[in-house]
């Protein structure tokens, strides 16, 4: 038996699951509402304001579809419940991140600054700290959107090993390299 796919998922109130015929299931919450379709041979099941994940048999493929469809679940309800924030970090000497209209604009050492339009469901909020790293936070409720997003950002200047600088995910460590030795 799958561990992550027999654990139920509570639901927490205020959020409300439809389940369609099809498989596809709709949960609907505070924050907003996702919609997602899952493999036919799962069976979900809603008891006593509990969602729960069956599968048809032992076979192989049919355990990975079970601890997926409740992992993606229960993202899902946490998502329209709580909502995602992904932070990033800015580390460099005259780099800086700040949101204009709704937009991520990065000025990151490149001749013209970068732009990130948000797509729908998805808002950014940048903070400068007093150590003079700026925060970038990714927030909202499809927490795959958010990770994507995420890291299309990071991948704009990623941390470089030699002196630390790029953008990094919030508590990442970035080893560092010794340069080249000196000459005498």
């Amino acid at each position: 038996m799958s561990r992550i796919g027999k654990q139920p998922i509570p639901l927490p109130q205020g959020v409300t699951v439809t389940i369609q015929p099809d498989n596809t299931v709709i949960v609907k919450g505070p924050k907003g509402e996702l919609k997602r379709q899952f493999h036919p041979d799962m069976r979900i099941v809603i008891e006593d304001n509990v969602l729960r994940v069956e599968r048809p048999s032992d076979a192989r493929h049919h355990r990975a579809f079970h601890g997926l469809t409740r992992a993606l679940l229960a993202n899902m309800v946490h998502g329209v419940h709580q909502g995602f924030t992904k932070e990033l970090e800015v580390h460099g000497v005259g780099y800086r991140a700040e949101v204009q209209g709704g937009k991520l604009v990065l000025n990151v050492g490149y001749s013209h600054p970068v732009t990130f339009d948000p797509p729908p469901g998805i808002t950014f909020s940048a903070e400068r700290l007093p150590t003079g790293v700026t925060r970038i936070a990714v927030q909202g409720i499809d927490k795959e959107l958010v990770g994507e997003i995420a890291a299309r950002i990071r991948r704009v200047r990623p941390p470089e090993p030699y002196h630390g600088k790029g953008i990094r995910y919030r508590g990442e460590h970035v080893r560092q390299k010794a340069g080249k030795a000196g000459r005498k």
